[in-house]
């Protein structure tokens, strides 16, 4: 008798309506004169990459209104703002997306 082999599924997140899913950006670990930054003196992120994006909020009409953002997007988000997750050992943030400042773009 073969043994059936479990195998783990993986977990996504799919946002709901004008929710966000972004990884935080790592931070520089050094200054540009060459100093190490230890990790307790680090700064909280605000730059992160839109991994998925909810259908949007519905206006007083009932119709959505759509996300400006797509997957792989670059953007700065207000301090402090979202929810922290972890999933299958990747961080996400999970933000609405009036805590989104700015696209970046490069």
């Amino acid at each position: 008798m073969a043994a059936k082999s479990a195998t783990k599924a993986k977990t996504t997140l799919e946002p709901l309506a004008d929710r966000i899913v972004i990884t935080p950006l790592k931070q520089e670990e050094m200054t540009a004169s060459g100093l190490v930054i230890p990790d307790t003196a680090k700064e909280k992120p605000q730059q992160g990459e839109v991994v998925a994006v909810g259908p949007g909020k519905r206006d007083d009409s009932g119709n959505r209104v759509p996300i400006e953002l797509n997957p792989g997007d670059r953007i700065l988000y207000a301090k402090y703002t979202g929810t922290e997750v972890k999933l299958d050992g990747v961080e996400y943030i999970v933000l609405a997306e009036k805590d989104i400042l700015a696209k970046l773009v490069v």
